[in-house]
């Protein structure tokens, strides 16, 4: 039994692509307990994560949710769990016999959380997508980039997992606490085009304060300001600065030996040019590992560009033990972290019987559908 927070939780995932399966995971890392549901059936019949961090924690089994027996298999589980989750275009889950009226039905209390890219209704509804596509329509593509130049998309980091998967564990979450008090579950609509737009929030707050209203790139915190941006060093590898405050600021520009009168002010964005020249010039003067040790004392804001693959290795990480190896495989930690329940190094996905009849005869699932998955 996982530990944590949502020790004792009981979670149907119906296995699909990188959102719902994220979500998922940060469940299981809070404790809950996550039976992930593979597509039965012939080859082909479907696309399931690869293998790797989403699926740890979780258990594992197969079943056709279009053979009548598989889904009343389907339903045994369903009647003693506390949350379904669900990844298909809107209508899907209703035509497969499990959408939220059926299975409202049969188990008042479940929480049934629904993860898509334009969310339940709505002209794009119906419609493919991806997070390209969401963050574009949020607004939230549009603010990454550089001056002058197209929109970069950040990786499926936004859409997919930020605005998506984590959405949708916050939305079960505070379902399972209102349902203490209620009794009754309820749909979660998570929508990733509506999580990518929350990110934006504090834009929307900038821009009508008349603190952002510049091209994309030539904002104080899209790359447009000297202070906030990342710099090339002597080994063509990378240092981020953020030094906003005026102090912090005074720190980069004496450990950069930087002691010219003339400067442009900090927060004049028609100087920003020319600072970033100043900069620039001097972090192309030593290595990014040399500039990450200079900085590393101070509070100027100044750290290193890493690589996902090298960042365990930083003394920070390694001190908040923030990555773990499940299996050979290195990954990101749970988190957050908790003082009286604390979460545990996840296992990886299991499908082996014994286990998941242990798990399932502890959900109080009948003998003859554990018998019959196991």
């Amino acid at each position: 039994m996982n530990a944590g927070p949502l020790r004792g939780v009981k979670v149907v995932e119906m296995a699909g692509l990188a959102p719902a399966p994220f979500g998922c995971m940060i469940l299981a890392d809070l404790g809950a307990e996550v039976l992930r549901v593979d597509r039965g059936g012939a080859p082909g019949a479907g696309l399931t994560p690869p293998a790797g961090p989403l699926d740890r924690g979780k258990h594992s089994v197969a079943l056709n949710v279009k053979d009548p027996a598989d889904r009343e298999t389907l339903y045994a589980l369903i009647d003693q769990a506390d949350v379904f989750v669900e990844g298909y275009r809107p209508g899907v889950a209703e035509r497969l016999g499990i959408g939220p009226e059926e299975l409202a039905a049969r188990n008042p209390r479940l929480v049934y959380g629904r993860m898509t890219g334009w969310g339940q209704d709505g002209p794009l509804a119906p419609r493919a997508g991806h997070d390209i596509n969401y963050i574009a329509l949020s607004g939230a593509l549009h603010l990454i980039g550089r001056a002058g130049e197209r929109p970069v998309p950040p990786g499926n980091i936004l859409g997919d997992f930020a605005g998506g998967g984590m959405l949708l564990a916050l939305g079960v979450i505070s379902a399972l606490y209102e349902r203490a008090r209620s009794g009754q579950g309820q749909v979660v609509d998570a929508a990733m085009v509506d999580g990518s737009a929350l990110f934006t929030a504090f834009m929307h707050g900038m821009h009508q304060a008349g603190l952002w209203n510049a091209p994309r790139g030539e904002n104080p915190l899209d790359g447009g300001a000297a202070f906030y941006d990342t710099y090339e060093c002597a080994d063509g590898g990378y240092v981020a600065v953020g030094c906003v405050e005026t102090q912090f600021y005074a720190q980069l520009l004496t450990i950069l030996e930087i002691d010219d009168p003339a400067l442009p002010f900090q927060l004049d964005p028609t100087g920003w040019p020319r600072l970033k020249q100043v900069i620039g010039a001097k972090f192309k003067e030593r290595t990014r590992d040399e500039w990450a040790a200079r900085f590393a004392d101070s509070d100027a804001c100044v750290t290193p560009v890493l690589t996902p693959w090298e960042a365990y290795e930083h003394p920070h990480h390694q001190a908040r033990h923030a990555f773990i190896d499940i299996d050979g495989l290195r990954q990101p930690a749970p988190a957050p972290r908790f003082t009286r329940t604390p979460t545990t190094t996840p296992a990886a996905l299991t499908k082996d019987p014994e286990q998941i009849r242990r798990l399932l005869s502890a959900w109080g699932v009948p003998k003859e559908t554990v018998s019959r998955l196991t």
